[in-house]
């Protein structure tokens, strides 16, 4: 997501003290990070109740509260699905996460920041350093105990919209290289979050359903060989592919991927229509302010009761923290480092290597996609503490240094380039998600 940066002049009336809160709501909504905020917000309200006398309402609703789409027969023919809410946000809405990651993956290696060597080459570099280093702390410090060795992964991921959220807070001491190049290892590090969680992260395989799996995948290659434009089609099969998977025991939130795949970038005979960007806009919205929030507000209620200092320096508590604050770090600048001093790749412009390492500091806020293989790793209820508790003090921590490294460090920056920077790919983007929360229509408004 992407700021907008507006061209009010001085005496611009929409800027005085009398501003509408409907505008002011809008200048909310156009920060870079406004879904990272969002997520913040929910994720610190799930930390309150979970350790409020409300707590137990909090944990009925979300494990015992069930639903059931579907419908079943009494000769036992049985097309029900049942799960309770917190797994129809973990399987269901974030499948939709993961069908616009796939979406993003798509577009940005076909025409974006990953679509030729030279682009794609540091960032690649950096996301494997940034997925394997923490990996190797992780399993230093439970090497001992193989019982944890299952989360093993939950350090390696990070959190775009989390992160995105830190460097608007910075301000425009960084420049937009560093947001492109942090945007492409996240894009990366989703590919391969994705990657490890179907090889990995899949039990009770059970093979009949992928069947029907595999004939919602052919009908999609079919529309996508014919270049079908029309989108119901692509749901309807992607809704059979999604119920297929979850079946058959591999995660369900690959479904989503898969199927971003085969949606058209652009049409044949019509080039100027691309249904994946069109999917690819709508969706983001709902995503960043709606899904990932309550993701955010299921999965990041940790109740502190009980909990001593042993809870602190448990071995998987540590293993995700400093898999997340130290493995991030070196892995990131390490491999950068190396890249752009061998010449494989040049220095991001305008970069220097404080801005460098302090990015790569930022990438260790791991919070939706390591709460996610968290809760694939564990299911006991106490080492979901445990995770929620490591992810929590490792991204804080990261959040906090990298901020302060930025913030304070030395910048290549001129003066009279603050506040007018601007790039086109990143900041239009969350200036049309806005618009289409609040049903803006060209010609309404002289933002």
């Amino acid at each position: 997501m992407a700021s907008h940066h507006s061209n009010h002049g001085p005496h611009d009336p929409d800027t005085e003290n009398g501003k509408s809160i409907v505008v002011m709501m809008r200048d909310f909504f156009r920060l870079e990070a406004a879904g990272g905020i969002v997520l913040i917000c929910a994720s610190i309200l799930a930390l309150i109740i979970a350790n409020s006398p409300l707590s137990g309402l909090y944990d009925h609703i979300l494990n015992n509260v069930k639903f059931t789409i579907g419908f079943s027969a009494a000769e036992g023919f049985d097309l029900a699905l049942q799960k309770s809410v917190l797994l129809w946000i973990n399987d269901g809405l974030m499948a939709i996460f993961f069908f616009l990651i796939g979406l993003e993956i798509k577009r940005e290696f076909l025409e974006g920041e990953l679509s030729s060597r030279d682009r794609a080459l540091l960032p690649a570099l950096a996301a494997i350093g940034g997925m394997a280093v923490p990996a190797a702390v992780f399993w230093f410090l439970n090497k001992d105990s193989p019982e944890n060795l299952a989360g093993w992964a939950i350090p390696s991921a990070t959190d775009i919209a989390f992160a995105l959220c830190i460097l608007t807070l910075v301000g425009n001491r960084i420049p937009i290289s560093l947001k492109i190049l942090l945007t492409a290892v996240a894009v990366i590090d989703d590919l391969g979050a994705i990657i490890i969680i179907a090889i990995f992260y899949s039990h009770g395989f059970n093979p009949e359903p992928l069947y029907f799996a595999a004939v919602a995948l052919a009908g999609l290659f079919v529309l996508n060989r014919r270049n079908v434009l029309r989108i119901a089609p692509y749901i309807l099969l992607t809704f059979v592919l999604w119920i297929a998977v979850l079946q058959s025991g591999i995660h369900a939130t690959l479904a989503g991927v898969i199927a971003a795949m085969f949606i058209p970038l652009h049409g044949k005979k019509h080039p100027g229509k691309s249904p994946a960007k069109m999917l690819e806009h709508n969706l983001h919205p709902w995503v960043a302010f709606l899904v990932l929030p309550l993701f955010g507000f299921a999965n990041a209620g940790v109740p502190f009761a009980g909990m001593g200092v042993d809870a602190l320096v448990d071995p998987v508590t540590l293993g995700i923290a400093l898999g997340l604050l130290l493995g991030k770090q070196i892995g990131i600048f390490g491999m950068i480092f190396l890249a752009i001093k061998t010449g494989l790749s040049p220095k991001p412009h305008n970069a220097n290597w404080t801005q460098l390492y302090g990015v790569s500091v930022i990438c260790g806020i791991g919070f939706t996609m390591s709460l996610f293989i968290g809760g694939l790793a564990y299911h006991d209820v106490h080492m979901q503490a445990v995770v929620r508790l490591g992810v929590l003090m490792g991204s804080i921590a990261a959040a906090a240094l990298g901020y302060c490294i930025l913030r304070y460090g030395p910048t290549n920056m001129r003066p009279d380039w603050r506040g007018k920077t601007a790039d086109a790919s990143l900041h239009q983007r969350m200036t049309q998600q806005v618009d289409f929360l609040f049903g803006k229509r060209k010609g309404q408004s002289k933002w």
